[in-house]
């Protein structure tokens, strides 16, 4: 029942989510990434409701709506991709 919610203001923050969600259900857990060097919210977040139903109809709800004049794209979070371990080799001597 996790949901993505992107195109945030940079303004927005985790109780302005709790409280716009919460209009259409029981929130469970909001989570605002940040950028690991400025500690900046990065535009998105994800928000958990407790049923499907309810998920159903906050992204009805709030799917392109305006918040903070940023329209809202909000969907389905899909699962994280696998990621590569580490960098790539360099290669050897070339002689």
């Amino acid at each position: 029942m996790k949901m993505y919610v992107g195109n945030l203001s940079f303004d927005t923050t985790k109780q302005d989510l709790e409280t716009l969600f919460t209009e259409h259900g029981s929130v469970t857990d909001v989570h605002m990434p940040v950028d690991r060097e400025s500690g900046q919210p990065r535009g998105f977040a994800f928000v958990t409701m407790s049923s499907k139903g309810e998920m159903n109809t906050a992204m009805e709800a709030l799917n392109g709506k305006d918040v903070g004049g940023r329209t809202l794209k909000v969907n389905e979070a899909q699962a994280r991709e696998e990621r590569g371990g580490g960098g790539g080799g360099g290669g050897g001597r070339r002689y």
